[in-house]
């Protein structure tokens, strides 16, 4: 028998592999809100914003915000927002990535954030992305996804690499890491044989396309595993899985007394510097024109904010058997047993006593199973866009994941019920 869990995680696993780009996560995440009687909105035109009005708008193709305006006074009760981020650790192709060397055709990538880069070796990659087209008033963006693989990345053999069970398997990132794309055809140069592919997928002439950003992604699917199927593997579930949990909460607010807010940000594996990212204006944009919609004066936007709060939903660690002495002793987050409150105390993650016991309320009020995690001391932390969204906004903010192992591996996994509760909990926090 089907149980809800297993629909939501299939429907997780169908939102990952049908997002291999930040651009496919929100064209993803729009179709879903569309589809749900969003209003898709656009930063260049005049909004004009009702109560109990469900609405989206998106900023460079990358990043989504999309909110419900609530019936309650904004300056007494103001924004319930959940934020999580479209971007994943990996490589992203340079912008002349063919060339040729030995009869091969290669393509230059760079890595983008902090991947496990040997985890992309012998593996069946592909590329997604963005192309920009000439058209007669300027150029259109076309969404690319290459669903068989393209691209590899083959290891070198035992035999000529003794060490590396004992030293571990390391790739220079300039000499090593371009990928094979295929034999090189005689008389043509590699960058003509490689755009060629991409025009033939978008049918379009080559001499239309401008410029292109794409990245690598892996072809395999996402899986349910484990003895009692109790796991879940794919890619990127770092932090789509967020993205997910926090769009499929939002979705289920239908009649909101709070106004909510979901926001979907590029380039926080990054550092979220840029205009897509939570560094950026965007979260703030979006409110202030909330909050003139609603007439407000400047006292009562910043009432609102004084009165809102913020959820960094971004994954944690899992604690992992194997290697025990790489956790805090005191701070092991297990698998399928709840959400996890992430503090850190300079800061890294912006959770403080108020903020985590809020979450800790909505957690009981939810019926869901929470976890404390910290950092070994010893050991650089990673941070979120909690600090960032705290720090531009002065909101309250908490950060929080659901437990997960092999973080920004190509490869990664975490609990079914994790996922579960994570909306649970979001959905009562919205509602």
């Amino acid at each position: 028998m089907t149980t809800i869990a297993d629909t939501i995680i299939q429907d997780l696993l169908d939102f990952i592999d049908a997002s291999p780009s930040p651009w496919h996560v929100v064209a993803t995440s729009a179709k879903r809100l569309i589809k749900s009687g969003f209003i898709a909105l656009n930063e260049s035109e005049a909004w004009q914003l009702e109560t109990g009005g469900r609405y989206f708008v998106t900023r460079g193709g990358s990043s989504v915000i999309a909110f419900t305006l609530g019936k309650n006074s904004l300056p007494s009760s103001g924004f319930n927002m959940v934020g999580a981020h479209t971007d994943s650790p990996g490589l992203r192709l340079k912008p002349n990535p063919a060339h040729i060397s030995d009869g091969l055709i290669r393509i230059g990538v760079e890595v983008y954030g902090g991947p496990i880069l040997a985890t992309f070796a012998d593996r069946d990659l592909s590329m997604a992305g963005r192309i920009n087209v000439r058209i007669a008033k300027g150029f259109e963006s076309h969404l690319v996804k290459f669903d068989q693989p393209i691209l590899r990345l083959p290891n070198l053999a035992i035999h000529m690499n003794r060490e590396v069970n004992e030293k571990g398997l390391k790739f220079n990132k300039q000499t090593e890491l371009p990928l094979l794309f295929g034999e090189s055809a005689d008389g043509l140069e590699a960058d003509a044989q490689f755009l060629e592919k991409i025009a033939a997928l978008l049918k379009v002439e080559v001499k239309d396309m401008i410029n292109f950003e794409l990245n690598v992604f892996d072809t395999q699917k996402g899986v349910i595993w484990g003895a009692n199927q109790e796991f879940i593997a794919n890619s990127q579930l770092d932090n789509l899985a967020s993205c997910h949990a926090a769009l499929t909460a939002l979705l289920a607010n239908h009649k909101p007394n709070t106004t909510a807010v979901c926001a979907l940000f590029d380039h926080e594996e990054a550092g979220s510097e840029s205009a897509t990212g939570a560094s950026g204006s965007f979260l703030a944009d979006v409110i202030e024109r909330i909050a003139i919609s609603q007439s407000l004066k400047e006292e009562d936007r910043l009432r609102a904010l004084a009165n809102s709060f913020f959820i960094s939903a971004d994954m944690a660690h899992a604690f992992h058997p194997n290697h025990a002495a790489s956790y805090e002793p005191c701070h092991h987050a297990h698998i399928n047993k709840g959400p996890v409150i992430k503090t850190n105390a300079n800061q890294r993650y912006a959770t403080n006593a108020d903020s985590a016991a809020k979450f800790i309320r909505l957690c009981e009020q939810a019926g869901v199973p929470y976890q404390q995690y910290a950092h070994r001391t010893d050991l650089g932390c990673g941070s979120t866009i909690g600090p960032i969204v705290a720090s531009r906004l002065g909101v309250q903010t908490v950060d929080v994941g659901s437990p997960m192992w092999a973080m920004h591996s190509l490869r990664e996994s975490a609990g079914v019920l994790d996922h579960a509760y994570m909306i649970k909990v979001l959905t009562t926090y919205y509602s």
